[in-house]
């Protein structure tokens, strides 16, 4: 696996965790939103090396839609299962070009 991949493939499964039901927003409230801050960060740096090494970049595109709406109960619940899906399936996906 490159460093992409590897990264796709932790940003997925942060995400899975903070879509956990209950357990994922107080986690996200408790600390202050600071998880969404960390993942905008790692999603912008997942992007950049995703793209740079011609893999499919949307996981981390949705992943900083994501990022900034997070903070909508329900609505960023959904919005990182939906993420942490479409970026563990990038993981296994064949380069761009």
């Amino acid at each position: 696996m490159i460093i992409s991949q590897v990264m796709q493939l932790i940003t997925g499964i942060f995400e899975g965790l903070l879509g956990i039901p209950l357990f994922g927003g107080a986690y996200i409230m408790g600390s202050g939103y600071t998880p969404l801050f960390v993942m905008l960060i790692l999603h912008i740096i997942t992007l950049f090396l995703a793209s740079r090494d011609g893999r499919w970049i949307a996981g981390s595109v949705l992943g900083i839609v994501t990022s900034i709406l997070g903070f909508i109960p329900f609505v960023g619940m959904v919005l990182h299962w939906i993420t942490c899906i479409v970026l563990i399936i990038s993981v296994f996906q064949p380069k761009r070009y």
